[in-house]
C-alpha cells in the first residue's frame, strides 16, 4: 500500500522507536526511524503529510533546541515532543515554539495516535494551503505589467476612473486590463480579487497611490 502520511520518529532508545515504529505503521502510517537529529538532516524526506516525533533528551542536541533549529531552517514540519524528565518550563518552551503536544513517558498508545494525528493533518492543512499560493502565484505571472498595475490599484480600492487618472489611461481601457486581469487569475468576483492579493501579499509599493 502507498504511503500516504509519514511519522519521523527521533529517538535514541532503539526499543522506543522500534514500539512507535510498529505502533504508527498499525494505522497504516509510514514511518522513518532516526537515532539523531543529525540522521534526520542527513536524510532524504517524502513529499508527503507527515510530522516529527522528538525525544526532548537527544545525544548532541536537545529536541528543544532542534525544534528551534528547524523553525529557524525553514522546515515547517509538526512537532509531537516526548520526554521521560518533562517538566513544566520545557513543555512550555515547546508548545510555544508550535509543538502540537508534549507527552511524558510513559504515555498511552491512543494519546500518542491523537497527537500525530492532529500533527498530520497540520501539516497536510498547511501543504494544501502552500499548494494554492504555487497556483495563485503561477496565475500571477501571467499577468502582463500594466495588468499587475491595474490589479493593485483596483483592489486597493480604486475606481476605474480613478485607476485611468492614476495611470493616465483611457477608463476604458482599465477596464479591458480589469477584465483581463480577473479573468486570468480565476476571480469571478472584486471580492475575490482582493482575497487573491491578499494571498499574495502584494507590496503596498505597487498599490498605486
Amino acid at each position: 500500500m502507498a504511503e500516504t502520511a509519514v511519522v519521523h520518529i527521533i529517538d535514541d532508545d532503539t526499543s522506543l522507536r522500534l514500539a512507535l515504529d510498529s505502533l504508527f505503521r498499525s494505522v497504516q502510517f509510514g514511518t522513518r526511524l532516526y537515532g539523531s537529529a543529525q540522521e534526520f538532516l542527513a536524510a532524504r524526506r517524502p513529499e508527503l503529510p507527515g510530522c516529527l516525533v522528538l525525544d526532548v533528551r537527544l545525544p548532541g542536541i536537545s529536541g528543544l533546541d532542534f525544534q528551534q533549529q528547524l523553525l529557524q531552517a525553514g522546515v515547517h514540519i509538526p512537532v509531537v515532543l516526548m520526554t521521560g524528565h518533562g517538566d513544566i518550563p520545557m513543555s512550555v518552551r515547546g508548545m510555544k515554539a508550535g509543538a502540537v503536544d508534549f507527552l511524558t513517558k510513559p504515555f498511552r498508545d491512543q494519546d500518542m495516535l491523537d497527537a500525530v494525528g492532529a500533527a498530520i493533518e497540520r501539516d497536510r492543512l498547511r501543504r494544501n494551503v502552500d499548494g494554492d499560493l504555487g497556483q495563485l502565484q503561477a496565475l500571477y505571472q501571467t499577468l502582463s505589467p500594466r495588468e499587475r498595475e491595474v490589479m493593485a490599484l483596483v483592489v486597493a480600492g480604486r475606481m476605474n476612473k480613478q485607476v485611468a487618472g492614476d495611470l493616465h489611461l483611457a477608463e476604458i481601457t482599465v477596464k479591458i486590463h480589469r477584465g483581463a486581469a480577473m479573468k486570468k487569475m480565476g476571480a469571478r468576483s472584486l471580492a475575490e480579487l482582493v482575497r487573491m492579493a491578499e494571498a499574495l501579499q502584494l507590496p503596498r509599493a505597487a498599490i498605486g497611490r
